[in-house]
């Protein structure tokens, strides 16, 4: 049995039961044309201008006060440009000080031992004990250390045996030289015509050989004599002994190490030791203060690197007598008991010393400026004028410089002067130093 599917039909009946054919596209027609209409307020058009014209005002309102306030922001920097760009410069400035009574100078120092040394072997072996370490304290002759010498050992013992033979040979010469001298006395002394002229003459011959042959034989002896006195002297050097009193500061060596006689630098040191008391001191003084440290006498403070200071009563002990052509400094040692081992070789110390007074200005470091014509400082009037002048360096400490002439106590000197400024140019002061009253530019 088969499904039948309805096709819809495009004709209806009419009244009298007639079919009539249906107007689908009228009828779409219609519906869209009721769909489509709507109903509007006649005066939204009035109020959509209204609303767009508001804007439209509110927007221009903002763009010129955005505009006019950049304008007078624009304008106002201007002037203040302007009136920056005439206006004195504002410099920092000081006072120079005068000074009086003795004045310090702190300078930068080092330790050093009394005495360093490098220990090598003298003899070759390996290293059979040792008994000291780095830091300790030793006294002048404890051992160091022992090496052990087999080949030195067995040079000693053949140069003995050598010895004992030669002086065996000795005997033998002698025994030889008595014969002789008999043998020729007897043929020396005989009548003549007893014994020919020829066989006396070889007599004489063979004793002056036995003599040649005893002196030969006895410096045979006295060479072996010397090759054993070396060889004795050596092995005492297999015990490795201290020179004097002091410190072990570096140990190279372990058991079983192999060592060479010898210093170069192609041989392993067994030890450095130092003597630390008296300690030296090393300055490297600016030749500004070579004179004063030449024929200063007084003591020095020492100051180590945690910043406490201590005085000691050292003195000046010597001087390189040479100014360094590179560094312009003179080399100054200072010689400081060290009983209580306050101070090791190598620290960074400050050394303080006292310099009589020469009358001298003091000024910042800050206040010179170096120019072609030499130094210079830019000095500040009471109407605030700026002025170079030319300048005589006394002491330079690299923070303080004290001035021979060319200012003098109570001038007013510019800081870090920048290029910009001339001389004769007026400039507002700013003072560092206090209770001093500024000076006022002039317009």
């Amino acid at each position: 049995m088969q499904a039948t599917h309805a096709k819809p039909s495009s004709h209806a009946p009419g009244p009298q039961g007639e079919i009539r054919p249906t107007d689908y596209a009228g009828d779409v027609a219609n519906t869209e044309s009721h769909a489509a209409t709507a109903h509007f307020d006649p005066d939204t058009g009035r109020r959509l201008k209204k609303a767009a014209t508001i804007a439209a005002g509110v927007l221009a309102t903002a763009f010129v006060l955005v505009s006019a306030d950049r304008f007078f922001k624009a304008r106002s920097l201007a002037h203040a440009t302007a009136a920056a760009a005439g206006a004195a410069a504002l410099v920092d400035a000081v006072r120079a000080q005068p000074l009086s009574g003795v004045q310090r100078l702190l300078l930068p120092g080092q330790t050093a031992a009394w005495h360093t040394s490098t220990i090598y072997a003298r003899v070759d072996g390996y290293v059979g004990q040792w008994f000291v370490d780095i830091g300790d304290h030793v006294k002048a002759g404890q051992v160091l250390a022992l090496i052990e010498t087999p080949d030195l050992d067995a040079e000693l013992a053949a140069a003995r045996a050598q010895l004992k033979a030669a002086e065996a040979q000795v005997l033998v010469r002698e025994a030889e030289l008595q014969f002789s001298r008999t043998t020729y006395e007897r043929w020396r002394d005989s009548p003549k015509g007893v014994v020919s002229e020829q066989e006396r003459e070889a007599k004489r011959a063979d004793y002056d050989s036995s003599v040649a042959r005893l002196k030969s034989a006895q410096a045979d002896v006295a060479l072996d004599e010397a090759r054993v006195n070396k060889y004795t002297v050596l092995t005492q050097f297999k015990k490795v002994t201290a020179p004097y009193d002091g410190v072990i500061t570096v140990r190279y060596i372990d058991i079983g190490n192999l060592v060479t006689a010898g210093s170069t630098s192609a041989t392993t040191p067994l030890y450095v030791m130092t003597q630390n008391d008296p300690i030296r001191i090393f300055v490297d003084a600016p030749q500004s203060a070579a004179d004063d440290l030449l024929s200063n006498a007084g003591p020095v403070q020492i100051q180590t690197n945690g910043g406490v200071p201590r005085d000691y009563v050292g003195r000046i002990t010597r001087t390189a007598d040479a100014i360094n052509p590179q560094a312009r400094t003179l080399r100054v040692e200072v010689d400081i008991p060290n009983g209580k081992q306050e101070f090791v070789p190598g620290m960074y110390v400050k050394v303080g010393f006292a310099l009589p007074p020469r009358g001298l200005v003091q000024v910042p470091a800050a206040a010179l400026l170096f120019r072609a014509s030499g130094p210079q400082v830019a000095r500040i009037d009471s109407s605030g004028t700026l002025r170079f002048r030319a300048v005589a360096i006394g002491r330079d400490d690299g923070r303080v410089v004290e001035l021979a002439s060319g200012v003098a106590p109570g001038d007013v000197l510019a800081l870090n002067v920048s290029s910009q400024i001339g001389d004769g140019e007026k400039v507002r002061v700013n003072m560092l130093d206090s209770g001093a009253t500024p000076a006022v530019a002039a317009r």
